[in-house]
């Protein structure tokens, strides 16, 4: 089934621009372990940018998941955050501002929970390096069966679509 929506706009949050169509992304602006750090403590608690986290001795790293549209071109762009090791973290530090794609995938786990999904927090995935202009890409694993890794796989439809952005409050 594919829906058809005429003359549909949004205002992007980030940029302020309005943009026809339906949104085809959604980013998280802290790991869902550091945004549940009362206000008032969590500049002392963590340290971050739009791209790196610090908490403790915990490290993370905003990524992207893309999801391929089954009934058109292009994907849903989740920007997530994923927890890796320290050593992980330090590698990513060394490419950050050069190309990181020919460097093997690193483990890490998933540090939001993005509705309308089952639990994913802590669900294993690697992560990719790539150009110092883009997010590293989340992937995950071959034998993941949660409804997100499926979606990854084989991608959803416009109706799919419009259910996410409902439960994101979207449209």
């Amino acid at each position: 089934m594919v829906i058809c929506v005429m003359g549909q706009s949004f205002t992007c949050p980030h940029c302020g621009v309005t943009h026809e169509g339906l949104p085809t992304d959604h980013g998280f602006t802290l790991p869902d372990d550091v945004w549940a750090v009362p206000e008032p403590e969590r500049a002392s608690k963590a340290k971050w940018t739009a791209d790196l986290c610090q908490m403790g001795e915990r490290y993370f790293i905003r990524c992207v998941l893309r999801v391929p549209f089954t009934d058109r071109a292009g994907a849903f762009g989740w920007g997530l955050w994923v927890e890796v090791t320290r050593p992980v973290f330090a590698r990513y530090l060394e490419f950050y501002e050069v190309d990181g794609a020919a460097e093997p995938p690193h483990a890490a786990t998933i540090a939001n929970q993005p509705p309308p999904y089952e639990r994913l927090v802590g669900a294993e995935v690697v992560i990719q390096f790539g150009a110092s202009s883009a997010r590293p890409t989340i992937h995950f694993l071959p034998d993941a069966t949660c409804p997100m890794a499926v979606e990854q796989r084989c991608g959803i439809d416009s109706a799919r679509h419009h259910q996410i952005l409902e439960a994101l409050g979207s449209i």
